[in-house]
């Protein structure tokens, strides 16, 4: 079973910057994609970033690449999301979601919130100008 708890939501200003934090909770002898996606309101979801458990690397999503870095804590199996340089467009409930999987590179290719069965409760991020 897998559970995910986003934490560090807030308000602030544009220019300014913000940690969301993921808490991930599942088997430990198994792979998982784990990803940050966001969604506006009249919006559709979209990936802000995902990594794969275990290894390094991840695949940041165009809109926030060179704005947004994610770091994972293997031992607190954590996802952390940093942003930066924030601005209203940024605004809107920010998720953690997982998958399983065994493979980087499908991690990378599977970047659709169609493809993650496993999601949080979410996190609002909201940007004032």
């Amino acid at each position: 079973q897998v559970h995910l708890v986003e934490s560090g939501g807030g308000s602030v200003q544009s220019g300014g910057s913000l940690t969301l934090s993921c808490k991930a909770s599942f088997d430990i002898h198994r792979t998982y994609c784990l990803a940050w996606f966001r969604q506006a309101p009249g919006k559709e979801r979209e990936g802000v970033a995902t990594t794969i458990t275990g290894a390094g690397g991840a695949r940041i999503g165009d809109s926030v690449k060179g704005r947004f870095t994610v770091s994972r804590d293997e031992a607190k199996n954590t996802l952390d999301l940093r942003m930066y340089s924030l601005n209203p467009e940024d605004t809107g409930m920010y998720y953690c979601a997982a998958v399983e999987s065994y493979s980087a590179s499908w991690c990378y290719q599977h970047f659709r919130a169609s493809d993650f069965p496993y999601w949080g409760q979410g996190t609002q991020v909201t940007v004032s100008s």
